[in-house]
């Protein structure tokens, strides 16, 4: 039987050899897919031993499924900051949601260095009311310490029964000893569009994409066109300042509600044949008014995919300061009973062809917001560029590869420095605000300067010049409020709680 095996095996061999004779390219790639095929089984026994050891040998006998989860949960973590595993409860949390009401703080989070960092407080949550700062991190949940927690697992500990008290100890910049704050959980309903008359502009704030934004966004639209006579209305200001994202769909039909016609966005993965093209549709909600988009470094995701596509078409003109850079797509992949993946499948890229991944968006007028002196240095944030892992930007060689911007000393590698994401609570105080309002009124404003440099002007040809590169290979995909049954793409991945 040992003979008869290796014959069919030597067998095989040669008849591989004979496939590919003077083709030295192709044997090479068949040897190396072999070899790599034959080293990931290795690895895959290697972690059955490992698994065995832990299960026979620990000093306490250990559950089984949660080991499982645990490796599951470190391979997807080690690919880049938004790939992630979710239990079964947590792939629930975030399905509720994304319909955009459920229970907890009402804070935007991600993880950094073994602790729960702020992205952004939601506005009229009790995390704001609270005092909550985006930056600041949590490092204890209850007197627990957070590190040595996943993500899920701090956050599982924040949720509880609504009216319930929760203590959050918090490590903010320029304080020597942790905060200590007593929050009371409540139901957290995520108004995702609000709107007031400002004279003669419409102004729409934009908190977060979910399932409710794009409705929520044309009532709005609807109800200042009432309010406002035509023959007066100037013009809107859509601000998503720290706006950190949601659903990629809804940021399309945003995007799509403003233009006439023309690319909003493309997504590229590893595959060019799953790569897709999202297109506007006939009709402008505002009926072809000037636009301002407001923008910051808390803007991220769906939001810069919003900017982005505005700025190109030249439909809107952006203010404020650089966004966060999250120029890639996640999937969320369901596993049964099993919860579901979040996985990184595509960088996205705006209709001249820029991956902002890691890079951010540039406003067309740099205006930073005057910091009170008890916030200043803890107003920035550092962007996607500043998270350990970060997908790099996929304009060089090497786009697929991540990297650990802490290992380098590339100061191109790591991406451009943090920026602000500071905005006044008196709408008096907003400069960018008042700037957006100046600017769509024509009143002069010395702080509306373009950006002139070469720099910048060699930045914008370079993306222009790679507008035919972001259409080739792409599916043209014109319905765009089609999803597919299995999976739910994201351009955002932070859990709000």
């Amino acid at each position: 039987m040992m003979r008869k095996l290796s014959l069919i095996m030597v067998g095989a061999v040669i008849g591989a050899g004979v496939a590919i004779v003077g083709t030295q390219s192709r044997l090479l790639t068949s040897t190396s897919a072999v070899a790599a095929s034959v080293d990931t089984y290795r690895q895959l026994t290697f972690f059955g031993d490992v698994f065995d050891k832990v299960r026979g040998d620990y000093v306490e006998s250990p559950d089984e499924r949660k080991l499982v989860e645990a490796a599951v949960s470190g391979m997807l973590s080690s690919l880049d900051p938004h790939s992630s595993y979710m239990d079964a409860k947590s792939y629930r949390d975030m399905q509720v949601q994304t319909r955009g009401s459920f229970g907890g703080l009402g804070l935007e989070v991600t993880m950094e260095d073994g602790l729960v960092k702020v992205v952004s407080p939601i506005d009229e949550t009790p995390a704001a009311r609270a005092g909550v700062l985006a930056n600041d991190l949590i490092v204890a949940i209850d007197g627990e310490q957070v590190q040595g927690l996943t993500i899920n697992q701090a956050v599982e500990k924040m949720r509880g029964a609504v009216g319930s008290e929760v203590t959050l100890k918090i490590q903010r910049t320029g304080r020597a000893e942790p905060l200590e704050l007593k929050l009371k959980r409540d139901v957290i309903r995520i108004r995702s569009v609000r709107f007031e008359k400002k004279d003669d502009v419409g102004y729409l704030r934009i908190t977060q994409f979910n399932e409710q934004t794009f409705d929520n966004l044309t009532n709005a639209v609807e109800q200042l066109l009432k309010e406002i006579p035509a023959d007066k209305l100037k013009g809107f200001v859509v601000d998503v300042r720290n706006n950190p994202g949601g659903v990629l769909d809804q940021a399309v039909l945003v995007s799509d509600a403003f233009l006439e016609r023309g690319e909003i966005v493309s997504t590229r993965g590893r595959n060019i044949e799953e790569a897709q093209r999202f297109n506007a549709r006939a009709g402008d909600i505002t009926k072809g008014k000037p636009i301002v988009v407001l923008i910051n470094g808390g803007s991220a995701s769906a939001s810069e995919i919003v900017a982005g596509a505005l700025q190109d078409h030249k439909r809107a003109t952006l203010i404020g300061t650089r966004s966060f850079g999250k120029g890639s797509v996640q999937t969320i992949i369901p596993l049964g009973q099993n919860g579901a993946l979040r996985l990184t499948t595509a960088r996205y890229y705006t209709p001249s062809g820029r991956s902002i991944q890691a890079k951010g968006i540039d406003p067309d007028f740099i205006i930073e917001e005057i910091i009170p002196d008890d916030l200043k240095g803890k107003d920035e944030i550092q962007g996607e560029a500043g998270l350990r892992g970060h997908l790099r930007n996929g304009e060089d060689k090497e786009a697929e590869a991540t990297e650990n911007t802490a290992a380098t000393e590339d100061k191109e590698e790591q991406g451009p420095k943090g920026s602000s994401a500071y905005v006044p609570s008196d709408p008096e105080k907003d400069t960018q605000l008042n700037a957006a309002l100046d600017l769509l009124r024509g009143i002069p404003n010395p702080a509306l300067v373009k950006k002139t440099t070469e720099a910048q002007v060699e930045e914008k040809q370079a993306s222009a010049d790679k507008k035919p590169e972001s259409a080739a290979g792409v599916t043209e995909k014109k319905d765009t409020e089609s999803k597919p049954s299995d999976k739910d793409k994201s351009s955002d991945d932070k859990p709000a709680r």
